[in-house]
């Protein structure tokens, strides 16, 4: 990848290899030369025609050697003139008046033409100068373009300031939240200040302060903002000590600043849409084999529970050592079968397979046929049901919701001490009804609620506890599929309340035999 030019805002980009005085010995040397060969053709030609050689001189001066030796030379031309070539020769007087208006003309003549192929000259410097940058520029555009790494991004973004006598450093975000160097300014010795690296990122501008170049600090400091935000910052310090390169070219460092920044948030995309296929595709793995596992285990599994429930059902043809080990061996194989319930609804919720059936109904009854499923596994427990008088019908699938409150309550009874009660409330709020199953156990330590809703989560405490962390995943499912949320919380004086949400929505009303009554006599 090409270097770019430094950029010159005068037409001196062409002289720049050359000292002002030699340029202004040149532009002596070139008169001179030039009176050296009209001298001996002034007998053969008109003084018109030595005029024209004397322009042409300062035509040249002006093209090559810039501004200066072009006026000098304009004034020089018009001496030279009068005092080899107008009569009196060798003599700066004049025979002629007429000849203090050639001299005039020619002065003004020779001072315009000498301005306009300056300007010319820089104009044309300028864009070559321009295209020399655009093309370096597209150049480290392509570069940037087939950048694999942020290393990558930062060596190519150095090299290319290499050619203005700068070096780069690429500032991003850590995890702390500080700006951390990346790429290969290690070798460079360049410091960075912390606080106005974080000034130009936090504010977005630029931010210049050229004391800190000359204790070797990166005086420079441009952030790196793409459509999604600032990503962080590059520094730049002058390698020779030279400030001016960097403001002379502050507009070409801005639009590199720009294009790291979009090579960066490339980069970003990149990894989140690789991390997101990935995700995708174990998950789908994951979902695929619970599914078929969960399928597999079914059949044996049902035929284990039916001879356990028949060995624990013979009661008078067992002893009760074997109808104990009987009735354990029913319980682990239900609780077996839980388990592997548990697993085929997560992948069928995962998987979408799940249609909800939704019916208007109140919700006592749902919690009814909840705690009767539950009747052995809440045995002898203290059970407070409190369902406020406001609660409208609600409309949710009967069967995942009941689901719902099944988990809920089992994971009360297993975590909290037997003779701890178990809390059901029930009330409006808003537009949504809310429930909330508590508990007076352990709890749950801070800042763990959230992650327990993810597959195969649990508490630090509950590693002696029967379970695989499913429950709640599946619960989660199946509120976010009505439309509500679900969430722990740490309940006052010890414990856990796990709350879920349902839409009110607007439910049908139904007339009573009161008004069917009443509307009879009013048509009557």
């Amino acid at each position: 990848m090409g270097a770019p030019a430094n950029a010159m805002t005068s037409g001196e980009a062409g002289q720049a290899t050359l000292a002002a005085p030699l340029r202004y010995l040149l532009a002596v040397a070139a008169c001179g030369f030039t009176t050296g060969v009209a001298t001996p053709l002034h007998e053969y030609f008109d003084l018109a025609n030595i005029v024209m050689l004397f322009l042409l001189t300062v035509v040249l001066i002006a093209w090559r050697l810039g501004r200066g030796p072009a006026v000098m030379s304009a004034f020089l031309s018009v001496a030279l003139f009068d005092f080899f070539f107008v009569p009196p020769r060798l003599s700066f007087t004049v025979a002629d008046a007429q000849y203090v208006l050639t001299f005039a003309v020619m002065l003004v003549v020779a001072l315009i033409i000498g301005h306009l192929v300056t300007s010319l000259r820089e104009q044309a410097d300028s864009i070559r100068s321009e295209e020399r940058r655009t093309h370096a520029l597209y150049e480290m555009a392509r570069a940037l373009a087939g950048a694999a790494t942020l290393l990558q991004v930062a060596e190519i973004a150095s090299r290319f300031v290499e050619g203005l006598r700068l070096q780069c450093t690429i500032l991003l975000p850590a995890a702390d939240g500080s700006l951390q160097a990346i790429g290969p300014q290690a070798e460079h010795h360049v410091l960075i200040e912390p606080r106005l690296a974080l000034m130009a990122y936090d504010e977005g501008e630029s931010v210049e302060f050229n004391a800190l170049s000359e204790a070797d600090y990166a005086a420079y400091y441009f952030p790196l903002k793409a459509t999604s935000g600032t990503l962080g910052v590059m520094t730049l310090a002058p390698a020779g000590g030279d400030d001016d390169t960097v403001r002379n070219n502050h507009q070409l460092l801005e639009t590199l600043a720009s294009l790291i920044a979009i090579a960066a948030e490339r980069l970003h995309l990149v990894e989140v849409a690789q991390q997101s296929t990935v995700a995708m595709t174990a998950e789908r793995l994951r979902s695929s084999v619970l599914a078929d596992l969960s399928h597999d285990l079914r059949t044996p599994l049902t035929g284990l529970i039916g001879l356990a429930d028949s060995l624990a059902s013979a009661r008078q043809d067992l002893p009760p050592a074997q109808r104990e080990t009987a009735e354990v061996l029913r319980d682990q194989a239900l609780r077996i079968n839980g388990m592997v319930n548990n697993l085929l609804d997560m992948a069928r919720l995962q998987a979408g397979a799940i249609k909800l059936k939704k019916e208007w109904q109140p919700l006592e009854e749902v919690i009814g046929a909840s705690l009767k499923l539950l009747q052995r596994s809440l045995d002898g427990r203290s059970l407070k049901v409190t369902l406020a008088s406001d609660l409208p019908l609600l409309e949710f699938d009967a069967v995942l919701i009941e689901r719902v409150l099944c988990n809920l309550l089992e994971n009360a009874a297993k975590f909290s001490p037997n003779d701890a009660p178990i809390d059901i409330v029930a009330v409006r709020a808003g537009e949504v009804a809310e429930i909330s199953v508590c508990d007076r156990g352990a709890g749950i330590a801070a800042g763990k609620h959230s992650a327990l809703f993810e597959l195969f989560a649990r508490g630090e405490n509950e590693s002696s506890t029967p379970g695989v962390g499913l429950g709640l995943a599946i619960c989660r499912a199946i509120v976010a599929a009505h439309g509500g949320i679900i969430s722990l919380q740490a309940r006052d004086g010890g414990g856990t309340c796990a709350t879920f949400s349902l839409p009110v929505g607007n439910p049908p009303v139904f007339e009573t035999d009161e008004d069917i009554a009443e509307q009879a006599t009013h048509h009557g």
